[in-house]
């Protein structure tokens, strides 16, 4: 599953692409992406509906969290009438997106064959990246998802719960109403380190589980879990509870520096479920330290690293670089 590194690389591809672009058409050709993972049941009209709120609309921006992914909709001019889709005393909409496990968002133009696994089409006209060509054909952004667990959909957006009035940069909070119960991520301006790593030292699970804890903080999942719990030198299942403070924030600062250098080399790319909006893949995965190197030996010690299940994940370590604890609960 694309982790926040893959999904922010996905977010600056999308930024240069399609944010002041104003979308001229839509194409669903798979209606269950309109769902959710848990309710794949598409009501009626629901591709119809989604069509007519897209369509003439400006993609105003490109905002994340986490792995969540939104386009905040540039507001309609003029009176609403009868017919018209949206009312612009209404609130503020956005195109949301899950990437989920194989979900992509690829750049193309009308002539380009279209993928087996293209579920939908966004027609974009206006101006494009600055160094495209003016006469270049209109751009197609095109959704293509193999296993269908990612998801899009146009909802409104709601006040940030977790950060209410305006942000460092003059703006209101606004999140969409289904990632409203998502936690700031480390990559996020304001990041606060320190109540973060408290809220984790109150829970009673395992570090690596609250790490994972969407709710607590996003966008840390598991392979930068691991490559973090490693920098820092702790074993995943050390109880999150009686860990000092200290080991918690070098844990959380560990995982900001990793994602970054993650972000840098354009996210891990594992096999073409996850590329760049342009087709590029990510090279991280030549850099991870302990993910998916089990039995292979540690960068510091040479102990083969060794795999453990922890909140029924797969979890890589080094046995001698990261001490188990004496007792650890799971949770």
């Amino acid at each position: 599953m694309p982790e926040l590194p893959e999904v922010e690389s996905v977010a600056s591809g999308l930024r240069t692409w399609a944010a002041g672009r104003r979308v001229t058409g839509v194409r669903v050709f798979d209606p269950r992406i309109l769902g959710t993972t848990s309710n794949r049941t598409i009501a009626a009209g629901a591709v119809e509906e989604f069509t007519e709120l897209l369509t003439g609309r400006e993609i105003a921006a490109v905002e994340r969290r986490g792995k969540f992914l939104w386009l905040p909709l540039a507001p309609e001019r003029g009176p609403w009438r009868p017919g018209r889709a949206v009312d612009p005393s209404g609130p503020p909409l956005a195109l949301s997106v899950h990437l989920g496990m194989s979900g992509q968002f690829r750049v193309h133009t009308p002539a380009d064959p279209l993928h087996r696994h293209t579920r939908a089409v966004l027609d974009l006209a206006g101006p494009g990246p600055a160094e495209a060509d003016p006469a270049a054909p209109p751009t197609e952004l095109r959704f293509l998802d193999q296993r269908i667990f990612g998801h899009l959909g146009v909802e409104p957006l709601v006040p940030d719960p977790h950060r209410p009035g305006a942000q460092p940069d003059g703006t209101a909070g606004l999140v969409p109403g289904s990632a409203a119960h998502i936690a700031p991520d480390p990559l996020e301006p304001g990041f606060d380190l320190e109540a973060v790593g408290r809220r984790i030292q109150r829970k009673r699970t395992a570090l690596k589980v609250a790490l994972l804890d969407q709710t607590t903080v996003s966008g840390i999942g598991n392979i930068y879990a691991d490559e973090a719990l490693f920098a820092a030198g702790i074993h995943p299942l050390a109880p999150a509870g009686s860990t000092r403070i200290s080991r918690i924030r070098a844990v959380l600062a560990a995982a900001d520096a990793v994602m970054r250098s993650s972000l840098e080399q354009g996210g891990t790319s594992f096999d073409a479920l996850y590329v760049h909006v342009n087709g590029d893949s990510g090279y991280f995965a030549r850099s991870l330290q302990v993910y998916g190197r089990t039995g292979r030996p540690c960068p510091r010690c040479g102990t083969p690293i060794t795999r453990l299940t922890v909140g029924g994940r797969s979890s890589h370590v080094c046995p001698a670089c990261q001490r188990p604890p004496r007792r650890a609960r799971i949770g």
